[in-house]
């Protein structure tokens, strides 16, 4: 799904670098552009409403911890699944932007955080004592246009420095939405709802415009252009 540089083998350590750097930049932005864990703050909330400090801490850190393992494995046997099905690399180019476009466009039209449960969904979730795997990790912070995405990194990785820089991605993400999570109630008091939905807004514009790119890669690929 990303390609930045065809030849990450060069021989400047400064161009290097710059591969390196612009590969994590993109794997990164195009999966916390569908992860949003900004999304997962209300939730969170609304879910340990009548946990303690410490319950709350030890929620996150598991939701976290759950949400880096399910990444992590789908980016180690993304290939395989794809080779399993005959799923092309341009057909993943394609259905990775569609999915990145949608999640754009809802970051550039915030509706109700908790959309991505029913209210069946809460309700059954408000009756657990353990609420870090279900709902919270899966399907809210890792559901499965995040794990699409991985997909979609594993099937373009053809180096184990690829692997490892798609990683390295993972983890910063897991790790934002942990200290997102754990400075919940605080930004709940002090910047609200409208501060939440007015970042998720500046992040849509530039979401959108690497779905498109991804698109466009998936189609150039597909019928052999050059755009």
């Amino acid at each position: 799904m990303i390609e930045i540089i065809s030849d990450p083998l060069l021989s400047e350590n400064g161009s290097y670098l710059f591969w390196a750097f612009a590969l994590f930049l993109a794997s990164f932005t195009s999966l916390f552009s569908v992860a949003n864990p900004l999304a997962a703050i209300p939730v969170f909330l609304s879910l340990t409403n009548r946990f303690t400090d410490e319950e709350r801490v030890r929620t996150a850190k598991k939701a976290s911890i759950y949400m880096f393992s399910l990444l992590i494995i789908f980016l180690l046997i993304g290939t395989y699944v794809l080779s399993f099905f005959g799923i092309s690399l341009p057909g993943v180019r394609i259905a990775g932007g569609l999915i990145i476009m949608k999640s754009g466009y809802a970051m550039l039209n915030p509706e109700d955080p908790g959309k991505k449960l029913t209210e069946e969904g809460k309700a059954a979730a408000l009756e657990k004592e353990d609420v870090s795997f279900s709902p919270l990790a899966l399907p809210i912070l890792s559901g499965p246009g995040s794990l699409a995405v991985v997909i979609g990194f594993a099937s373009q990785a053809t180096s184990p420095t690829e692997y490892l820089i798609h990683a390295l991605s993972i983890l910063f993400v897991v790790l934002i939405a942990y200290a997102l999570l754990r400075l919940a109630p605080i930004s709940k008091k002090y910047i609200g709802y409208t501060g939440l939905n007015v970042m998720t807004r500046l992040m849509g514009f530039i979401v959108l415009s690497i779905s498109v790119q991804f698109i466009l890669s998936g189609i150039s690929q597909y019928f052999n252009l050059n755009m």
